[in-house]
């Protein structure tokens, strides 16, 4: 998800896993203003127009994770534009009036460097400082940008602190709808979803400059996440954990779970996309019995184990970097490029997270590569 419930004005810890990383917010008291769009099942997605942005929902994100292969070695890349509308009065007609904000964190998860490199920005709506388009992915925020070209082809470029990003990333298939076609639960209420869907095998090319060295991208394969939603979560939810995985067979899966503070799970959901369904064509939701699980509690076809603990010594948090995902037949276990891919957004999202790259094993074998998303472990989300 990339992605579960990540924001508010402070997008609450997370960024983008599960349909709201840092992505969601307090429900609004009465007389707050304004009332946020409603996301309801059997609204189809719409493309073009929905690579773009929604500014009546609450919270919105696109979320891009990935491989990179540079002078031989790997590395991890993630990139992730926030849209968010704030409680101001929507009939204010000051053009200083706040009305959306736009947030990003872009990080490198570089083994020879141990730790994250990341850099984050905000930014109000207008003023050439940011936007967002409607009609089309077309994000910007100072001098970091993604867009998506006439040809289908993503393109971000990103000039943080310590390094530069200018990628290109081509997708193998049209978009694929998560949960209902687009409709994602993520709570025993129906209004507890987002309208989601990934872009996964995304083939990755460019540059990446680090320390003042500039890298061609070798090899690179991404995954593409895009929610928008106005409700929060379960009031008992803390946190959630989110995976999205490349596989070496050419299928892709994503998976999450919303936990509860007893270690619990509230909701669970999985979906398998065949290799054969990620091929240029109309998105398609085939053999769903087979492909798309949603479970609501512990014991059913998703799991999520941890199997090591990592302790952050800058938020004391204590994250499950490696994992072991069962669902339905299969038991993927995850192993983190590095331990330390810990994420320190208060000063645009709010709080820390985990966003990591990590490998797949089964029975021992490596089978992919993704990325996992854990938030919630450095404290409760603060939605």
């Amino acid at each position: 998800m990339a992605r579960i419930a990540r924001r508010g004005l402070m997008l609450a810890a997370g960024a983008c896993g599960l349909a709201l990383p840092a992505r969601s917010m307090a429900a609004p008291g009465p007389g707050d203003h304004p009332e946020f769009a409603p996301v309801l099942p059997g609204r189809p997605l719409r493309f073009p127009r929905d690579h773009g942005a929604h500014p009546g929902f609450r919270t919105e994100w696109w979320y891009l994770t990935g491989w990179l292969r540079l002078a031989g070695q790997p590395i991890g890349v993630q990139v992730t534009f926030f849209r968010s509308r704030t409680r101001h009065p929507p009939d204010n007609p000051s053009r200083f009036a706040p009305h959306q904000l736009l947030l990003a964190h872009a990080a490198i998860a570089d083994p020879a460097h141990g730790r994250l490199r990341h850099d984050q920005r905000s930014a109000r709506a207008g003023f050439g400082l940011a936007q967002a388009s409607e009609t089309d992915t077309d994000l910007r925020l100072g001098r970091w940008q993604l867009a998506r070209d006439a040809d289908d082809r993503y393109r971000t470029r990103i000039e943080a602190r310590d390094f530069r990003l200018a990628l290109s990333f081509t997708p193998a298939a049209a978009p694929q709808p998560q949960g209902d076609e687009g409709y994602s639960r993520k709570g025993p209420q129906p209004a507890q979803a987002s309208h989601y869907y990934s872009r996964p095998r995304l083939a990755v090319q460019g540059e990446v400059v680090i320390a003042g060295r500039s890298r061609t991208v070798e090899q690179g394969l991404a995954w593409l996440d895009h929610e928008w939603s106005s409700e929060v979560l379960d009031p008992r939810a803390v946190g959630w954990d989110w995976v999205g995985l490349n596989f070496d067979d050419g299928s892709a899966l994503m998976a999450f779970r919303i936990r509860a503070a007893d270690g619990g799970e509230i909701w669970q959901h999985a979906r398998w996309l065949p290799a054969s369904g990620l091929t240029h064509g109309p998105a398609s939701d085939a053999a769903p019995a087979a492909t798309n699980a949603s479970t609501r509690g512990p014991g059913e076809p998703v799991s999520f184990q941890p199997l090591r603990h990592w302790r952050s010594s800058r938020s004391a948090g204590s994250y499950p970097v490696a994992m072991r995902v069962r669902v339905g037949a299969r038991t993927l276990v995850l192993e983190p490029l590095l331990d330390d891919q810990e994420l320190d957004a208060r000063a645009s999202t709010g709080g820390h997270y985990w966003e990591g790259a990590v490998r797949v094993l089964e029975a021992g074998r490596e089978t992919g590569r993704g990325y996992l998303e854990l938030t919630g472990y450095a404290g409760p989300l603060r939605l």
